[in-house]
């Protein structure tokens, strides 16, 4: 098991390298956004959900707690309740507590010491619940862990508008994927950041103390610490702009001078004002989401705010 384990870190660091070199060799220099994730990445991202100007997680909680007894009618009981990228697993409580005779959990989370962790806390806090967690990058492969107890259905739980990060493309692939996942008589429940005011939106990814930058940043220690880089951190900005005409929020590492950077054996030429495109969050309406996910999943229900930032949504894989 242990020569295994080390195996598949191998090969996952043999993938990343290879990501982040076919990024950076593009006109547009990209960085996938899971290289955010490490320990330090995971605690960051929970220092900018508590943050005043970052309206979705606490909107998207608002949303569950003030629904939280119809979502749980519409999953149902004994399910098998599968969670992408978990976290410090704040949002799992609300459904631990309010659904009926949950058969068991599998939280997914790419930072494994952050996922044992918090695995270990929802042990002492539910000692009755099956929890079997997957250290694992759930936009690639991965395997469930065997399952060997009854459920009626398995139900997908994907929080915090993270399907934003995918292109629309990517993203109707990766729901494909969900939908395998949860299989025949399935469901997902999502969280999807809405289209509203472009201030809303920008001031929720600069914000005032400076948090979302160093999460940005962060991105390039983890380079030079597990890729032998040499970026210096003191040359890049923060940028986080709206882009309208396709719907997103773009965030950027942009360099401040001219520059070289090595990282994975590689030398990167940087032009003043040239930038690392490291994340896309895309906003939807409603219609449009539904759209995206028409192939593989009906919707079923949707749950917004009053102010209608934010939506959290039922989908049953389509038959």
């Amino acid at each position: 098991m242990t020569q295994t384990a080390t195996v598949q870190n191998i090969d996952e660091q043999t993938q990343l390298r290879d990501e982040l070199l076919a990024g950076l060799r593009r006109t547009q220099k990209t960085l996938p956004s899971k290289y955010f994730y490490d320990d330090v990445g995971s605690a960051l991202f929970e220092d900018i959900c508590a943050l005043r100007e970052y309206y979705p997680t606490r909107t998207e909680i608002g949303i569950l707690e003030h629904n939280i007894h119809d979502i749980a009618a519409r999953i149902g009981s004994r399910c098998l309740l599968i969670e992408y990228g978990s976290g410090a697993s704040v949002k799992i409580r609300l459904l631990l507590d309010h659904l009926r005779g949950i058969a068991g959990y599998v939280p997914i989370d790419i930072s494994a010491e952050h996922l044992l962790s918090a695995a270990d806390e929802l042990r002492a806090e539910y000692p009755k619940l099956r929890i079997l967690p997957v250290p694992a990058d759930y936009t690639l492969e991965f395997d469930l862990p065997d399952i060997e107890f009854p459920y009626d259905r398995r139900v997908v739980f994907f929080p915090g508008s993270t399907i934003g990060n995918f292109t629309p493309e990517q993203a109707r692939d990766f729901l494909s994927h969900i939908a395998e996942t949860a299989a025949e008589d399935g469901g997902l429940l999502i969280g999807v950041d809405l289209k509203k005011d472009i201030a809303v939106l920008e001031a929720a990814y600069n914000d005032s103390r400076g948090v979302t930058a160093d999460f940005n940043l962060n991105m390039l220690v983890r380079l030079n610490k597990e890729f032998d880089g040499d970026f210096d951190l003191d040359a890049f900005r923060h940028s986080a702009v709206y882009n309208a005409a396709v719907g997103r929020i773009e965030m950027h590492l942009v360099s401040k001078h001219e520059q070289v950077a090595r990282v994975a054996g590689e030398q990167f030429l940087f032009r003043a004002g040239e930038s690392i495109l490291t994340e896309y969050s895309y906003k939807y309406t409603p219609e449009e989401f539904a759209e995206l996910a028409a192939p593989y999943f009906n919707v079923e229900s949707v749950w917004t705010d009053q102010k209608r930032w934010f939506s959290v949504q039922y989908l049953a894989v389509r038959q």
